[in-house]
Parts: C-alpha cells; structure tokens; sequence
C-alpha cells in the first residue's frame, strides 16, 4: 500500500508563526526490522514456483556489494543518493552523503567595529538552495499549490530517533511551540537553485545592523584554495583576500548604502540603494560601473540564472505617489558581459526569477505541470510587505489606458499569499476566479 499522503496543515502555518528550521532527514538509522504481520506471514508460505520472483526487503540488503557500487555510480541525483541510503543499512555504508547537500564554512574575523579590529570571528557559510512543490491533487481540482524556496540542512539532532520513520527521506518543518512534522520528499518535487552564502548571525534585512549581503569567489590560483569575500556594511563594500585574512574598504564605488551583492562567472557585482550597479574584479579589486543606458528612478535587483545569464531587475517607483508595489512596472535587462552593457529583454524563456530573501535566483518552470501557479516568462517578488503578491509578466494590461504595455507588470491571474520569508519562504499559489 502507498504511503498516505500528508496534507498540507502540516508543514504551513499562521501568519504569526515562523520557521525556525527545515532540515533533511537521511531516515536509514532509523528502519527497524519491521515483524510480520498475519497477512504477510501467510503470504510467505511456500508458493508454488513461478518465473518472477520478487525481493524481498530482506533481500535488498544482500546484495551483491559490486552490484551496489554499480548502482551508486548511475545516480545522478542528489536526492535519489538520499533514497538509497534509505533503503537499508548496508547501502548506506556504500552510498556516502551528497557532498553537494552538505554545507561549507569558513571562519573570518569580525567586521562589527570596522575601521577598528574586532576580537574574535565570524561563521561564512555555503549552503545549497532549492525550490520545493507539494505534491497534490489539487493542481487538477484548481486549489492552492504549496512552495517552498530555501535551503536544506542534514539534521543531527538527538530527538530525530522519537519522530516517526518512514523508508524514504524527509524534510522536517520545525515550528516554535509545537511538535516537528514530516514532509516525505517522494511528495515533493524539488528544483535546484545553486548555491548561496551567509554569515551567521547577521540578516541583511534587518534594521538592527548595516550588514546588507555578502559574496564569495575562490580565486583558484595554482590549484590554491585562495578566495575573496565581499561584504555590504554600514556605508562601505568590505573585502577580505584569504592570504590576509583583514577586512579593508574597497574604494571608488557609488556613494550610496549597497543593497545587494551577487556573483557571475568568477566576478562580483553589486548594486546599490540609489540605483547604481557596480562590476568588481575579485583580482585587482577594481570597481567598474555597469549602468543601464537609460537610467530609471527604480529599486533595482541582480538574479544570477546560473552561470548562463545574469539579469537586471528595475522596479520603476513613480515620484510623488502613494507606492503600491503590486502595480508597479518593471524593466528586466540581460547582461551583454563582451559589450558590458545592459540589453532590455521582454522574454525569459522558460526561466522563473525569483527575488527575495534567502537570495534572488532561477529556476526553469517547464518540469512544472500546468496548473500549479508558476509558469515560465515571469518573475515573483517573494519578500513584499503585506505577503501578498502575483506574478509579473510581460505586457500586461491591467486596465489603465494610460500604461506602457512594453513594460513587467503583475498579472492577476494567479494569486500569491507569502506565509514565511525566514529562514525558509513559504508560499501559497492560488488561481484567481474570473
């Protein structure tokens, strides 16, 4: 019998309620001998011979352990790894954990008291991101669909041995005050989206520091392990280079608060409050302006779409009127890197941009079903102030005769409710009647 679905009042919460944490469950250590029942028990009589036989869950763990290296070596999935490990104990000493789920850190110096030395250091770390679907029936019946957009953490936790088991991964929702719940990954479909970075401790959107985002490039002189971090703080781009191990002021870049930093095919770019987009060769160090030729009065936002193309996201913020985000146009730009220049697009393809806190990045919709309230040729804003919100498109009449329609502008057609944006987003996908 197939595993009963869970449904989703079990991962989604109150509006009042976060995420305090979403970790991966690699379930092996946890399958016990299961007894027979009195059903299977009479099934495995003797039977009279046939052609096929079937394995048993016995069975599986005698395989052959060149037969087992085979199979591990044809698994090209991160997650299929997960559920192979999960089968028996045997194949989990075979099949080692995805090095690509595990997380890297680096330990720096403090930069809180900058230009003055700080005593002690600080966590640097590199954690994979993913944007995950529930699974449900309901994407033909036209109800909500569930997503979630972040990262996934193997749990190591002593109370993981009381939660209930189960024969495949899970990912387990942690909600202060109540009890953790499973979410089977076999119910989900999962989307890569890279790789981020983040320093422990510090929330580039909280009022409470001026730390605003930081970056990472190895340098990979010589086969070294050198590397540059750049960091957003107070009024200042700090950067630290591995063979020094101090933070230092990087200079002539805009005068403005820096917003954001991404990283594009080994170069760092960031943007800043007032608009101003900055290039900086993790090298020499040189900070290159990269404006759009036109310049608009915009909030702007960097999305990396792997290492294919890197996006410029203009929201277009109309002066003297009352902002309402979820009508405001927006202009997307692709980066020419040969010409070094900005080029306006009114295609995505197949591509989703996602912009919003754990990071803006991209995935390619076109393993989605139709239905499920993300298409391809769209961008979502996942960090908008009253949690709701839609998906922009391009060309959109929303009815104002006075519009440019050669502009991104949010279609109604499906209505977005973010239920958590930290650590984890958390969002509800909903058609809209007509």
């Amino acid at each position: 019998m197939a595993p009963k679905k869970k449904t989703s009042t079990m991962i989604w919460v109150r509006k009042s309620q976060q995420l305090e944490n979403i970790s991966l469950l690699d379930c092996s250590p946890l399958i016990p001998e299961l007894p027979q029942s009195s059903d299977s028990a009479s099934k495995s009589q003797p039977q009279p011979a046939t052609k096929e036989h079937t394995l048993s869950k016995q069975d599986w763990s005698q395989l052959p352990e060149e037969l087992l290296h085979i199979i591990s070596e044809n698994l090209e999935d991160c997650f299929d790894v997960i559920h192979a490990r999960s089968v028996c104990h045997p194949w989990r000493s075979i099949f080692p954990f995805p090095s690509c789920l595990l997380r890297t850190s680096y330990s720096l110096p403090l930069f809180a008291k900058f230009p003055r030395k700080s005593k002690g250091f600080c966590t640097l770390e590199k954690f994979p991101m993913f944007f995950f679907r529930v699974r449900a029936p309901a994407v033909a019946d036209g109800l909500p669909s569930e997503f979630f957009v972040g990262g996934i953490n193997r749990d190591k936790s002593d109370d993981h041995m009381q939660l209930p088991s189960s024969l495949q991964c899970s990912v387990k929702v942690k909600i202060p005050g109540s009890d953790p719940t499973l979410m089977n990954i076999l119910d989900t479909q999962i989307l890569p989206l890279g790789y981020q970075y983040k320093i422990i401790g510090w929330d580039p959107d909280s009022l409470a520091t001026s730390f605003r985002g930081v970056a990472f490039l190895p340098l990979n002189k010589d086969g070294g392990k050198e590397f540059v971090v750049l960091i957003g703080y107070s009024h200042d781009l700090l950067v630290l280079r591995s063979v020094e191990m101090r933070w230092m002021r990087l200079e002539k870049t805009s005068r403005a608060d820096c917003k954001h930093i991404v990283t594009f095919k080994g170069k760092f770019y960031a943007v800043f409050i007032n608009g101003d987009v900055f290039v900086i060769d993790p090298y020499s160090l040189e900070a290159t302006p990269l404006m759009p030729s036109e310049r608009l009065t915009s909030q702007n936002y960097l999305v990396p779409s792997g290492n294919d193309e890197l996006f410029l996201v203009e929201r277009i913020i109309v002066r003297g009127s009352v902002i309402q985000f979820c009508k405001l146009a927006c202009r997307v730009s692709r980066l020419d890197e040969e010409a070094g220049e900005w080029i306006v697009v009114t295609d995505l393809g197949d591509r989703v941009l996602l912009i919003g806190q754990p990071g803006n990045s991209s995935c390619s919709a076109k393993e989605l079903p139709d239905g499920c309230g993300v298409s391809g040729n769209s961008m979502l804003f996942t960090n908008e102030i009253f949690n709701e919100t839609y998906s922009y498109k391009y060309g959109v009449d929303i009815g104002n005769s006075e519009d440019d329609l050669n502009f991104w502008r949010s279609s109604r057609e499906t209505s977005v409710t973010i239920l958590n944006t930290s650590p984890m987003v958390a969002l509800r996908f909903a058609l809209e009647k007509p």
